[in-house]
């Protein structure tokens, strides 16, 4: 039981790292971008070839991850999502266009392989008879400082508070004085830079490889739509939900069922309640 409670509080503190950027576009650009993985998937990628082939710090490795994962979301809004404002189909359509190609580029640099990333901190620490890595450890914990660091700037800062006026009501907050292009801008490179970091604790919680962004969208698509729309204390709930939901399925009966009761649980939630568990009435 207490195994299942650590890996459960664990992986949890993951999938909300990696949801949150996904839960910023859909809320604020009102797109599923389903290129999300990308950012998850060349994030993991960059970081192994700076830190493992190259040989730099692994924080130079992170850091250049993350870097590479904003510039990746500001190109895509600049290039693919503004030209297509308006057409939210033919965004969503594009995105997963986009995360094909990636997908082929990554088999073309880095091969169709698997790949182990090396423990960002080596060793194993026992918490109340529980064997844990100290890597998923300080995955969890870089994951919980990079999301409260999130929520300060969203409350305390002027753009922080844009941000939620845009998502609110983009018409209103133009108004208001409110830029939204800039605003969407702002948000599609937060939400590129989360996702590469994302990619990093994900790819040394399993393991690197060119399909690896597949599972995070559906994860991350269970945990907005369930949490609701723009509500971050939503994203939070179900990640933990989702994490631990997972942890007991595997535990209990077979890996192969783990994301079987995630599907069941959107549906249901769509249908007893369409704006999420703790989103706000769309009008």
């Amino acid at each position: 039981m207490m195994q299942i409670i650590i890996q459960g509080l664990l992986l949890s503190g993951l999938y909300a790292l990696i949801a949150m950027g996904f839960m910023l576009i859909f809320s604020i650009g009102r797109t599923l971008n389903l290129a999300y993985g990308a950012y998850i998937m060349v994030g993991g990628y960059i970081y192994f070839w700076l830190s493992q082939q190259i040989g730099m710090p692994k924080f130079v490795g992170f850091l250049g991850a993350v870097v590479v994962g904003a510039i990746m979301g500001l190109l895509k809004h600049r290039l693919i999502v503004k030209p297509l404002k308006g057409d939210p189909v033919a965004v969503e359509i594009s995105t997963l266009i986009l995360a094909v190609i990636m997908q082929s580029a990554v088999v073309l640099l880095f091969g169709d392989a698997s790949k182990i990333l090396l423990p960002i901190i080596p060793g194993v620490v026992t918490i109340s008879g529980a064997q844990v890595t100290y890597n998923i450890l300080a995955a969890t914990v870089m994951s919980w400082v990079i999301i409260l660091a999130l929520y300060a700037f969203i409350r305390g800062t002027h753009t922080g508070r844009a941000m939620q006026a845009v998502s609110m009501d983009q018409k209103g907050a133009a108004i208001s004085g409110v830029d939204p292009d800039r605003i969407n801008m702002i948000t599609w490179a937060i939400s590129g830079g989360l996702g590469a970091a994302g990619g990093v604790f994900f790819a040394s919680y399993t393991q690197l490889s060119p399909t690896m962004w597949v599972a995070p969208v559906i994860i991350s698509v269970a945990i907005v739509i369930v949490g609701g729309i723009g509500s971050i204390i939503g994203t939070l709930i179900v990640a933990h939900i989702i994490g631990f939901l997972e942890i007991i399925v595997v535990a209990v009966w077979a890996p192969e069922l783990r994301g079987v009761f995630t599907m069941l649980l959107i549906i249901g939630v769509l249908i007893m309640r369409p704006q999420g568990l703790f989103g706000r009435e769309e009008h």
